[in-house]
């Protein structure tokens, strides 16, 4: 099975490895503590044998093998379900540039006393996430939820990266717009593209993270009035648990950056479709300019074509002189030649005062 770790945890420590799933049930409720369970792109049978010995919705089941899922958090009973998309830059061809983002997907069960998480993504590294929780069973005493706002604050952290390199290729796409550069439509696209999986990734979130710490405050809040009756329970005051308090700090933190990235995508969308009207502005303008010097080449052709039918006519009676006619009475005439010359001189005349009358020449 594709278990990357399992394990349970009492009273935020590790006290045991279990070797197998239906171990790791037995532990948990004999020793009252929380199990976190972590595969990393496991099969169908082997998803459905954990959501056996979990007892898992079906849907939840089913979401989980087909993948694919968007951004979401789903309730079913006491059992959370949570889709999540981190994000990484990804270099293809190791010369050190960033070519693409791709995005991930990590599905996260959260239960009364247990975490089922599947990787189905690079990012981000759960083994390291979960060697810090190790590090503070303070925080880990607090259950499940520790786990899932963890995971959460992981997962937005990879969008930092993402949103960095996406404003260096918004700026750069700026500055090539401009440069009549063919190839910037291509990078509109594909930035674009890129912006837009980021949407999909934050845009979600922002509503997820906001129901979970209401959620999280309010428990909070009872949790301080049962313990403490005579004080107003406040959500970061001394009534409080601490750990709950540095909780819902680090949640609310979490939900801060989950709203910058999810406007910064906005405003990179709105960004690339301003340069992408701009572009087409541009190239309008170029096709304008080319038709219109088309035009004015076209229209220099016609007078050129005038100008020459024009001499053509002119030049034309001349030619009458020296045809091989057996009749022509003027030859007979003592002035027959010089009428015919005066009179094809005259008749060009005409046709030149015409034709620079109408503007062909």
């Amino acid at each position: 099975m594709s278990i990357m770790d399992n394990a349970v945890y009492v009273d935020g420590r590790r006290t045991a490895n279990p070797a197998s799933i239906e171990e790791t049930c037995e532990t948990t409720r004999e020793r009252g503590g929380i199990a976190w369970v972590d595969l990393s792109w496991p099969a169908q049978a082997e998803i459905e044998a954990v959501a056996a010995e979990f007892s898992l919705h079906p849907l939840a089941v089913e979401d989980a093998i087909n993948a694919h899922q968007r951004p979401k958090v789903e309730h079913y009973d006491d059992v959370l379900f949570v889709v999540l998309h981190p994000a990484r830059n990804v270099d293809d061809d190791g010369d050190g540039h960033v070519d693409r983002v791709e995005f991930g997907e990590v599905h996260a069960w959260v239960g009364p006393d247990f975490v089922v998480t599947i990787r189905r993504s690079v990012t981000p590294d759960l083994d390291a996430l979960r060697s810090r929780l190790e590090e503070d069973p303070d925080l880990l005493r607090l259950g499940p939820v520790a786990i899932l706002a963890a995971l959460l604050d992981e997962v937005v952290d990879t969008y930092r990266p993402v949103v960095t390199r996406l404003r260096g290729a918004i700026d750069q796409i700026e500055d090539q717009l401009f440069s009549r550069d063919p190839e910037v439509s291509f990078r509109i696209y594909e930035a674009t593209r890129e912006v837009i999986g980021l949407q999909r990734a934050t845009g979600p979130l922002v509503e997820m993270l906001q129901d979970l710490y209401d959620a999280k405050r309010a428990y909070a809040d009872e949790q301080s009035a049962a313990a403490h009756p005579d004080d107003v329970p406040r959500p970061d005051g001394d009534a409080q648990d601490h750990r709950w308090v540095e909780l819902l700090r680090s949640l609310r933190n979490v939900l801060d950056h989950a709203i910058k990235h999810a406007e910064t995508s906005e405003t990179f969308r709105s960004l690339l479709t301003n340069a992408l009207n701009v572009h087409s502005t541009l190239v309008t303008q170029e096709q304008n300019e080319e038709s219109r010097r088309m035009t004015e080449i076209s229209l220099k052709q016609d007078e050129q074509m005038k100008k020459i039918s024009a001499w053509a006519a002119i030049l034309f009676a001349p030619t009458l002189i020296g045809m091989n006619f057996t009749h022509m009475p003027e030859l007979h005439w003592t002035f027959g030649y010089p009428i015919a010359i005066l009179g094809m001189i005259g008749l060009g005349g005409i046709f030149y005062w015409i034709f620079k009358r109408v503007g062909w020449l």
